[in-house]
């Protein structure tokens, strides 16, 4: 029934957070024809989904996944990518990344069991 997933990630400046996940994260890309030209559409990396409870308004989280987080934020660093302060977030180590639009996304290296190790990432 479900096939796929598709995220929307709600932007103030679409063009400059566009280009950031086509050249700085490099992730593959059509273009949507049926669209305004330049409307992309993004390859992501493999997904998981948890369920974590809140006392607050229920909502939805973007975090990106990484295998070494020191190494991630260095590289990303190193693009000129603002990011945040690394904590232990018990369920991994965690950080922030600012996109050009300002929006801020999670990432963070797991330390948890995931269902992704039953794919190959290669």
């Amino acid at each position: 029934m479900i096939r796929g997933l598709h995220l929307l990630l709600l932007s103030q400046d679409p063009a400059a957070d566009r280009a950031f996940l086509r050249d700085v994260l490099g992730w593959p890309w059509v273009e949507d024809q049926a669209s305004e030209p330049g409307w992309l559409i993004f390859e992501t990396p493999p997904t998981e989904m948890g369920v974590h409870p809140v006392s607050g308004r229920p909502g939805v989280a973007l975090h990106l996944m990484c295998d070494d987080i020191a190494a991630t934020v260095a590289e990303l660093k190193a693009k000129g990518v603002p990011v945040g302060e690394v904590v232990n977030a018990g369920y991994g180590l965690a950080t922030t990344v600012t996109l050009p639009s300002g929006a801020e996304v999670g990432l963070y290296e797991p330390r948890h069991k995931s269902p992704l190790a039953a794919f190959d990432r290669t």
